[in-house]
């Protein structure tokens, strides 16, 4: 669960990062298009002036006009070859009235961007005046579109990372109060057990017919007490023989199950049953799917335990006839903390498909269900 929320920490990360530079390369060549088109909206402006400014009362200047009062998105200064102003267009008359400083203030700015037309007036090149202009509001929020972008990507993976966090995080609690209460469980029958046998011979109990018992218990401790060794650490996988660990298994559960519950073993492999697993994990994870299919017969039906192989993995298939699975909470059941039963922790087929799948390189997944009829877990483990 720790690498699923790293590796969701860095997909975020890299998608926000690609999101970002893509936008910034996109927006740098969207601007540089529009400033080129501004500069030539610019050139034609200036050429529509210098055409207003030579006519004669009999020339046409109707297009010139068009193109001079159609320029509202550019601020422009003009000024004579002595640097004195000589008009401007496209400003905010409040603050030039306001400031009287305000214009040459706005020059400075426009001469250290270095936009700006020469025309002449003469044929020596000393009278001459310069048009200087700035950016449209256009052009402007184009450049600084990926900063704000930027600012939302980085305060959407913000969020979007203390979300996932709390998830890892409130299902870690989730996990971690399971199995606490799934060790008090665990321990509680064969604590429970030895307590009787221990009364058993305060009251004069026959110690060779209670020993045996007591050390099927002692035994069952040991058990339990290695499995939850095994679990965040790296559990030592033996060639063993599945048909051998699943008949134990179902034969273990048969004498604790209704009798109205009839068990069913198909073994459907070759002469060669040894497969590379954990055994004390692995029958953790069969006890684990066999219970939840006895509750949910309620101990009455039919659990089918089926074994079959391909030429690289072994199958194992436990089927029930009890109330089956919606085809919506196939993933959920795996989630820490997620039960449909009253007294449920919902943490055995979290631990499951983790001993499987994590420390097994293996799958658990739900392989059928139907409302009413039951439900089919399968079990793939490598040869």
């Amino acid at each position: 669960m720790l690498i699923t929320f790293f590796k969701w920490k860095f997909i975020v990360s890299f998608v926000a990062v690609f999101i970002v530079i893509g936008t910034f390369f996109y927006s740098n060549m969207l601007a540089k298009k529009i400033a080129t088109q501004e500069r030539k909206k610019i050139e034609e402006w200036v050429s529509a002036q210098q055409t207003i400014a030579s006519a004669s009362d009999f020339d046409n200047i109707s297009l010139a006009t068009i193109i001079v009062t159609e320029q509202q998105n550019i601020p422009v200064i003009e000024t004579n070859e002595y640097d004195s102003i000589m008009s401007f267009v496209n400003f905010d008359s409040s603050r030039i009235v306001n400031n009287e400083s305000y214009l040459q203030a706005e020059l400075h700015k426009f001469k250290s961007r270095g936009a700006f037309i020469k025309t002449y007036f003469d044929n020596e090149g000393r009278r001459f005046n310069l048009y200087y202009y700035d950016e449209s509001n256009l052009l402007k929020q184009v450049r600084y579109f990926p900063l704000v972008q930027l600012l939302i990507v980085i305060l959407f993976s913000f969020f979007m990372l203390i979300s996932i966090k709390n998830r890892y995080e409130s299902a870690q609690n989730h996990l971690w109060a399971g199995l606490a209460k799934e060790t008090a469980h665990q321990l509680g029958t064969p604590i429970s057990a030895l307590s009787g046998w221990l009364d058993i011979l305060r009251h004069g109990g026959d110690m060779n017919q209670v020993l045996p018992d007591i050390q099927k218990d002692i035994d069952r401790l040991k058990l339990i007490s290695e499995r939850f060794s095994m679990i965040g650490g790296i559990p030592k996988k033996e060639e063993n023989d599945i048909i051998q660990v699943v008949s134990g298994v179902v034969e273990y559960m048969r004498k604790r199950a209704s009798e109205k519950t009839h068990f069913v073993l198909q073994n459907n492999l070759n002469e060669n049953s040894l497969v590379f697993f954990s055994t004390p994990l692995i029958e953790w994870v069969l006890e684990n799917l066999i219970k939840n299919a006895l509750d949910s017969m309620e101990g009455v039906g039919k659990l089918t335990i089926s074994i079959d192989e391909t030429l690289r993995e072994v199958n194992i298939d436990i089927t029930d006839t009890g109330k089956g699975i919606p085809q919506s909470m196939y993933e959920d059941i795996f989630t820490p903390g997620f039960t449909t039963r009253k007294r449920g922790w919902g943490v055995g087929l979290t631990l499951s498909k983790r001993i499987v799948e994590q420390y097994h390189s293996g799958q658990l997944f739900v392989k059928q269900s139907e409302l009413g009829k039951g439900t089919t877990f399968r079990i793939v483990l490598k040869k």
